[in-house]
């Protein structure tokens, strides 16, 4: 693992890897910046704004499935790793995009999907051209069942993550083939140690060599199933296809194959790696993940925060759960203490490419004020936190869902239209009203709405009377990154700010222990995190504390007293920030106006 030396201005020393303070950014890059007028976002336009990530305070860019892909599920359906969507640009503008981040200190780490290919990848064309093609064990192939009437059946019941089968039938060889997401997306056999070679080599080395600095990597948790094929049991009654998590997730060759990934390919290139663990909620599931002497990956997305809300993941998805401030906070506590007396590492995130815009789940975009104020609250949340903070495109500026007005035609996610269709072809129309207002919060498209860099026509992401992809936001004149540059106090100028502090405040807030207060409060999000390291506060011997109150809800609360809850004297705290525009009177220390937050500090550095 690659390690840098720390002195900390007032005696903080010693060394960490670099990751764990480093800020990453997730690019989207469909989305996020046009540079040829077709519509469709591409590198030489992520190059173009690279000195906008660098002054938001971006450390790590991550860069989501740029490779060649028929696009069916938006490059996760990847046709050659070591080519480049035409559509995105080119190898050697990849180059120049490592060369921009690597030239401003900054690092890039693209995305690996390894679980499955696209059906069109040459190795797919050779699996099924024959039963006795070499490459026919790369796959997962099962000759079919027979019911007692002689209907053909899938091998198994399971039931994939796009609705309907993860069977699909080849006609050719006679033969399904498994495919946990969409029947263009057929699984690998990672029992296959050639097939595991071929990954290495081709879809990890190949890029390392060129010069990125490490992978978030698809799935990680998918890539053993178990290798009897039951079915699994009914759990959604009236139906064909079961949920079947427990059959591919966390499997029993799982640590082999990822402890192999790292002493073959990330070690000696030391790479970074954080992993997409799904399905895995339990601390002592995901330890062995991240646990530095395990030498598995560095850190992983744990989920249960980010799916509040969601339904059941196979069959209910998008059937909307409303659920109260005290879950969300317990899910927070869960994963911030986590890594405490473990040498394991957690990751901070509240959005991603697969879930919708975090102000207009967790905060409140009912009111342009109201919208300013959680946006800049969920910033101060997300920056306190214990662990490797990750962003997401937009969430910096507080992009918002698409407007609840837009008809599903404006939805183009694979995994959205399955639930959708499936709904309608179910006949039950209040079932496919309830996946609409469902969609309306948490479909995968919210967070791939083109971004909104001013407000030109089509918010700046790519020129006038072009047709972009994706349909841009309408309301990009008021909520866009130009609005916000010159504005220190805006939502994009507190996130600058916000990573900033966190920063000069590591040992606090990167590292620090954490300690929830009032959990069954509906309305507050109240923790303390206490510095690990003695700084030298003098005679009590307290080591340095924050306190981080932040108001949950668009009603005036009251503050609770903050010294009590640092455990200092009255007056010895320090108010670090707030996220209050100067502009407003403040009115009562004891009170909190809707969606405020506040740090305060029980020492001066």
């Amino acid at each position: 693992m690659g390690s840098n030396f720390f002195h900390h201005p007032n005696g903080w020393v010693g060394t960490t890897p670099w990751w764990k303070d480093a800020v990453f950014y997730q690019v989207y890059p469909a989305s996020f910046k046009d540079s040829n007028g077709d519509g469709w976002g591409d590198i030489p336009g992520l190059i173009s704004k690279i000195d906008y990530l660098h002054q938001l305070g971006v450390d790590v860019v991550w860069l989501s499935p740029m490779f060649e892909s028929p696009q069916k599920d938006m490059g996760y359906d990847i046709s050659d790793y070591q080519a480049v969507y035409a559509r995105y640009g080119t190898l050697e503008d990849v180059d120049q995009l490592i060369e921009a981040c690597h030239s401003r200190g900054m690092k890039l780490i693209l995305d690996l999907v390894v679980n499955h290919t696209s059906d069109e990848h040459p190795w797919f064309k050779e699996s099924r051209s024959s039963k006795t093609n070499p490459k026919r064990d790369w796959y997962i192939w099962k000759p079919p069942r027979y019911d007692s009437d002689g209907n053909r059946m899938p091998p198994t019941n399971w039931r994939g993550y796009f609705a309907g089968s993860t069977w699909t039938w080849d006609e050719q060889t006679q033969e399904y083939y498994l495919n946990l997401y969409g029947p263009f997306q057929p699984d690998l056999n990672w029992e296959n140690a050639e097939c595991r070679a071929a990954i290495y080599e081709v879809a990890m080395r190949f890029w390392l060599d060129r010069g990125i600095d490490g992978f978030r990597i698809d799935t990680v948790n998918k890539y053993s199933k178990r290798t009897d094929f039951p079915d699994a049991p009914v759990t959604c009654p009236g139906v064909p296809d079961q949920p079947a998590p427990e059959m591919w997730c966390n499997g029993p060759r799982i640590h082999e194959f990822i402890h192999e990934m790292q002493a073959q390919v990330l070690a000696p290139y030391k790479a970074v790696s954080v992993g997409e663990l799904s399905n895995t909620p339990l601390p002592k599931q995901v330890l062995p993940y991240v646990s530095a002497a395990a030498r598995e990956l560095d850190m992983v997305f744990e989920f249960s925060m980010i799916r509040l809300g969601t339904g059941n993941l196979f069959h209910g998805k998008y059937m909307y759960t409303p659920f109260p401030l005290s879950v969300l906070k317990r899910h927070v506590a869960t994963w911030q203490t986590f890594i405490e007396g473990t040498d394991g590492w957690h990751t901070v995130f509240c959005e991603n490419h697969d879930n919708g815009r975090a102000v207009s789940r967790f905060g409140d975009d009912s009111t342009p004020e109201l919208w300013e104020a959680s946006a800049k609250t969920i910033a101060l949340w997300q920056a306190t936190l214990t662990g490797t903070l990750f962003l997401y495109q937009g969430q910096e500026i507080g992009m918002r869902n698409m407007p609840a007005s837009w008809g599903v035609e404006e939805y183009k996610d694979v995994e959205s239209l399955g639930f959708y269709n499936e709904a309608v072809e179910s006949g039950d129309e209040k079932r496919v009203q309830a996946i609409l207002h469902g969609l309306r919060i948490l479909a995968r498209d919210h967070s791939r709405v083109p971004f909104q860099w001013d407000d030109s026509p089509n918010a700046g992401f790519t020129g006038e009377g072009v047709t972009p992809w994706m349909r841009v936001h309408d309301q990009y004149r008021e909520l866009n990154a130009a609005n916000q540059l010159g504005d220190p106090e805006s939502v994009l100028g507190f996130y600058r700010k916000a990573l900033g502090l966190r920063k000069e405040h590591r040992d606090i807030f990167v590292h620090g222990a954490f300690k929830l207060l009032a959990p069954q409060d509906e309305s507050l999000f109240m923790y303390v995190k206490e510095s690990g390291e003695q700084v030298g506060l003098g005679a009590d011997g307290n080591r340095k504390k924050a306190l981080v109150v932040m108001n949950f809800t668009s009603r005036v609360q009251r503050c609770p007293a903050i010294s009590g809850a640092l455990g200092c004297r009255k007056g010895d705290e320090r108010l670090l920030v707030s996220t209050l525009r100067s502009g407003l009177a403040r009115g009562r220390v004891e009170e909190l106006r809707p969606w405020e937050g506040r740090v305060y500090l029980n020492f001066q550095p």
